[in-house]
């Protein structure tokens, strides 16, 4: 569990940095794929793949289009729709969906009514901390939320399926995970992209480089490592402790107002589904 706290930790500034600096400023194709390149490019020279099964690596490659290629095309659509507080209040589904993909892809019985409750009560949690006025265009934002919600449950739970073996033939394989998502991505950029919306600052480069190499390279590396090490209702309840980590980051470093007494409340009932999640071992199947 220490790793998917550092994660979140680390990938607590993530929504207001796309949301304050390249959101409506940096094509948001453009700037997908140049964070999944600059994450391929880090792990390339680890690649080592030569004892890898070929139908492995495109399952890899796969999993990494999808939790991370299509996931972040939605995400970076919904900024466009969406201010940050409403991105994360519409991610408080992902709990359910992580329950809902290992239930139905890879359960041979019911999932523990334990962690349904787990996942149950961190939507709930995260609800109490983030519901807020809607805006106008809430539906559509809405509808690109939760199809990268959905993503990025289903490559979770899918990576966690995936026999990969140690964590160091897994660090010595994840370059694979990296390029299905670029080469997604990159097709998408030249496909939709506005060349002429290209990173032109600094300030906007330095942060593709922080979310492209740490949030993205490292951070992903971390999570998808620790997938493995808990159950499922461990890795649901976490998807959603990002949203008070991520209030905090909102207040502590670009003055946002905070509602002390919610955050507290949501807080709590966070904590409580994930000590829930970690009451019940992970089934035999």
């Amino acid at each position: 569990m220490w790793m998917l706290w550092l994660i979140t930790a680390v990938w607590a500034a993530s929504f207001s940095l796309i949301g304050e600096f390249l959101a409506g400023q940096v094509d948001s194709y453009l700037a997908v794929f140049i964070r999944m390149l600059l994450a391929l490019l880090l792990f390339l020279p680890l690649l080592r793949v030569r004892h890898v099964p070929f139908a492995k690596q495109l399952m890899l490659m796969a999993i990494g289009a999808v939790q991370i290629g299509l996931m972040y095309l939605l995400l970076y659509q919904a900024f466009l729709y969406l201010s940050v507080a409403e991105v994360l209040l519409f991610t408080i589904f992902t709990p359910l969906y992580v329950t809902l993909v290992d239930e139905l892809g890879f359960q041979r019985r019911h999932l523990p009514w334990q962690w349904w409750l787990a996942a149950a009560i961190a939507v709930l949690g995260a609800a109490v901390i983030r519901y807020d006025g809607l805006s106008n265009s809430f539906l559509t934002g809405f509808l690109f939320i939760q199809g990268a919600n959905l993503c990025f449950a289903a490559g979770q739970v899918f990576y966690k399926r995936l026999p990969l073996g140690s964590t160091l033939q897994q660090t010595h394989t994840f370059a694979l995970f990296f390029a299905g998502a670029a080469l997604l991505t990159g097709i998408a950029a030249l496909l939709f992209g506005d060349f002429t919306a290209a990173p032109t600052t600094s300030l906007q480069w330095g942060i593709l480089i922080w979310l492209g190499l740490g949030a993205s390279g490292l951070g992903y590396l971390g999570w998808n490592l620790a997938t493995k090490w808990v159950n499922t209702a461990q890795l649901a309840t976490m998807n959603n402790m990002l949203i008070p980590a991520g209030l905090l980051v909102n207040f502590l470093f670009w003055g946002r107002d905070v509602n002390w007494s919610r955050l507290a409340a949501g807080a709590a009932i966070l904590l409580l589904s994930v000590w829930l999640a970690s009451r019940r071992r992970q089934p035999v199947h």
